[in-house]
């Protein structure tokens, strides 16, 4: 079977729109992560308030985190075959959060700060798999564990 010129490109395009697609989810997933800690920071500083001798400063970081000062962000770095979502935290410090293929839209737990565990943990083309992540992703990755719940 040959593929005329029409058909490569009409494909090409169809590849360009999938990653497309597939750097929006990611940056979805950044957006979510970012939603998490915030949250989980804040139950996380009530939880302490209730018993703390200095709630001021509980109230503070609090406020704080509602106003997004001293949370972490999620970045992108794209690579050649992966998008990394790449974790900074407050001062300054990075790490991988997960690396997601650029053409499979398969996402994976980080084996090093250059490659990915073996096991594709999500596929962000996968509706179902796509909501299912980003409904229980968490800035801490355990939604990338293979025993996290997902049973799809």
């Amino acid at each position: 079977m040959t593929t005329t010129f029409a058909d490569y490109a009409a494909s090409a395009e169809a590849r360009n729109d999938i990653a497309q697609a597939i750097l929006g989810h990611t940056f979805a997933l950044c957006q979510a992560l970012e939603q998490n800690f915030v949250k989980e920071s804040i139950r996380r500083q009530q939880f302490f308030l209730v018993s703390a001798e200095n709630k001021e400063y509980h109230e503070q970081k609090i406020a704080d985190l509602q106003h997004n000062i001293g949370t972490y962000q999620f970045t992108v770095d794209t690579g050649r075959k992966y998008h990394k979502v790449m974790m900074t935290t407050d001062g300054g410090n990075r790490s991988v959060h997960a690396f997601v293929n650029k053409t499979t839209g398969e996402v994976y737990k980080p084996a090093s700060i250059k490659a990915p565990a073996k096991g594709v943990r999500f596929n962000m083309l996968i509706i179902k798999e796509r909501e299912f992540m980003l409904e229980n992703a968490d800035w801490a990755g355990g939604y990338l564990y293979r025993n996290a719940g997902y049973t799809g």
